[in-house]
Order: structure tokens, then C-alpha cells, then sequence
């Protein structure tokens, strides 16, 4: 559907377009809903430089399919066949992950990143440019949605969680995960001031230096001193301690919670099942089915106003980070 105005869309030449005169286009075989990466523009700067340095498939590493196993808590008998959104894709290595599992995905990314996901995923996924806002689907399309660390970099996660309830259908089920309120941040948190206003080149290139503490890192007391003064990425690879370090640093937006916070947004969404998981703030809920206990088709319901009453409790939260 048209994000501008909700109207359906129809395929238009090299367009998208609804009966308002809303036309979205399709560039380079991927409909871009955005005319530009807004408040992402760091992604599509890091991404364009590690194209495929997270993807399990080109790594021969399982680091993907276990950040997505143990956040999303997500298996095959959950995804095989179903329609499914990874909302805020990057290059697409969680897409890689949930089409694995035989899900039918749909990948979007306010960022330019999405021209390198098309090309990582080839035809295990349909890629759209959009805003997490903003999306271009109708209420209760998807059966399973999921987002994982993107939420935290958007001005208003608990909305973006919203925008995203909107477009699950009713018995669906939407999994977030979203970084820790934690002491350790505090040091990266005044960094932040410096290096958000950085340009992106310069950071990059210090961000290559910072990788390089990993071996000080390592080191039992010295290590835990520099680690606190100075975070940077741990990862044992350092193409991948460069991505995340810059990952750190970089964004506009980089919000911290709490598992009382995030499970209180799917509480007040009526989600019903809500499970929290480790490593991050990871949770997850399922729509409430329809008044007829049965699951609407899909654009016949509205997240927003439902009042059904959330019929299971949410797991006790837990006190500390890991």
C-alpha cells in the first residue's frame, strides 16, 4: 500500500503508484519508498564497506545464525512457509537466515544498503528501500516479523515497534531485540557527542584504529581498564570489530532500555505470550487473535485501538544485564 496516504498501489512502468498521484520508483529492480536514507546515512556508508563481512554464507562462521537463534528465538517450525519481514535489514544477513529456515521474506532498509542486500540475497528475498514508519505494506500482512539492533538507532523505538505490530497479523508473532541499559555505555555515551559529528571518513579510519586495542583488550587487568575507558568491538575478526566499533560511534540515534521497558511496549500494543531472551533486550510477543478467536485476513485489522486484553504474562524480567 502507499506509505503517503494507505491507498493500494499498482504497478506503474518503472513505478509504483496509487490513484492519489503518489509514485514510488523502482530503481535498479528494487521499489524505493524513500527519497532519501534521512537519519541512516551511516549505514549506508559502513555497509557499502563491509558488504559481506556479517554474512554466514560468505564467512563459513555461524555468527548470524546464532545472534538470530538466540535473540529472536525463531526456528524453522516458526518460519518454514510463512511470510516474514526483517525490518531494517542492512545486507541482508538475518534475511539469509530466516530464508534459510524457509521463510518468504521481505527485507527493507531506510538505507542505500538495500541495493547490496538485492545483490547478497539474490532470490531469497524481495528487498524494498523504506522507512520502518512509514512501511508499504497493509495492516496484518506479515506473519512473523522481526528487527534486529535497528530500533534503537530510529527517534522513537516504542513507535517503530508500533509500525511494526501494524503490519503482523492477529496470532502473529513480532521480535525485537534493542541494546541494554548498562554502566559500561556511559564512557561511549561522551565519546558519542565527539563522534556523531565526525565526518564519516575520519571516523572509519580512527574506528580501524580502535580494532587494534583487541590485543590490549585481552590482557586480564591492563584489558578491563581499556575496555572500560575505550569500547570498542570485541569481535575475534577485526573486519568485523572495525564494523561494529564504527557501528557504535557513528549513528545519530543510539537509545538504551530495559527488558520492564520494551515488554511495557508490547504490553500496551495488547501482545499477548511476551518472551524475553539474551544476549541485548530481546523480546517477543504475538498479536492477539480477532473478537471470533480466529485470525483476521490480512488488512482487516488495525493494532491501534484493539482492546484486547493481554492473555498471558510476560516472564519475570530480568534484574542486571548478562
Amino acid at each position: 500500500m502507499c506509505p503517503a496516504c494507505g491507498e493500494p498501489l499498482h504497478r506503474d512502468d518503472d513505478a509504483f503508484a496509487c490513484d492519489r498521484g503518489h509514485r514510488h520508483p523502482i530503481v535498479d529492480g528494487i521499489p524505493r519508498f524513500v527519497a532519501t536514507e534521512a537519519y541512516a546515512a551511516s549505514f549506508g556508508f559502513e555497509w557499502n564497506r563491509h558488504r559481506q563481512t556479517q554474512l554466514d554464507s560468505r564467512t563459513g562462521r555461524s555468527d548470524s545464525r546464532d545472534t538470530f537463534a538466540a535473540r529472536m528465538g525463531l526456528g524453522r517450525s516458526d518460519l518454514d512457509g510463512r511470510l516474514v519481514l526483517d525490518a531494517g535489514t542492512g545486507v541482508g544477513r538475518f534475511a539469509e537466515v530466516a530464508a534459510g529456515l524457509g521463510g518468504r521474506v521481505v527485507a527493507v532498509d531506510l538505507s542505500r544498503a538495500v541495493d547490496l542486500a538485492a545483490e547478497n540475497l539474490g532470490d531469497q528475498a524481495l528487498v524494498a528501500q523504506a522507512d520502518v514508519f512509514r512501511l508499504p505494506f497493509a495492516d496484518g500482512t506479515f506473519d512473523v516479523v522481526f528487527s534486529i539492533g535497528v530500533l534503537h538507532h530510529t527517534p522513537d523505538p516504542s513507535a517503530g515497534l508500533a509500525a511494526l505490530a501494524r503490519v503482523v497479523r492477529p496470532g502473529g508473532t513480532v521480535a525485537v531485540s534493542v541494546y541494554e541499559r548498562a554502566a559500561w555505555y556511559r564512557m561511549a555515551d561522551l565519546y558519542r557527542v565527539l563522534t556523531t559529528r565526525l565526518d564519516r571518513r575520519t571516523l572509519y579510519r580512527l574506528s580501524r584504529g580502535l580494532a587494534r586495542l583487541h590485543a590490549i583488550h585481552r590482557l586480564p587487568v591492563v584489558g578491563r581498564a581499556v575496555r572500560f575507558l575505550v569500547p570498542v568491538s570485541g569481535h575475534p575478526v577485526y573486519d568485523w570489530r572495525v564494523l561494529d566499533t564504527f557501528n557504535w560511534y557513528a549513528p545519530r540515534y543510539q537509545s538504551k532500555h530495559t527488558f520492564a521497558e520494551v515488554v511495557g511496549w508490547f504490553r500496551a500494543l495488547g501482545f499477548e505470550a511476551i518472551e524475553t531472551r539474551r544476549p541485548s533486550v530481546a523480546v517477543r510477543g504475538r498479536r492477539p487473535m480477532n473478537a471470533a478467536g480466529e485470525s483476521a485476513a490480512p488488512g482487516l485489522s488495525r493494532i491501534a485501538g484493539e482492546t484486547t486484553p493481554v492473555g498471558e504474562t510476560a516472564p519475570p524480567v530480568p534484574a542486571s544485564p548478562a
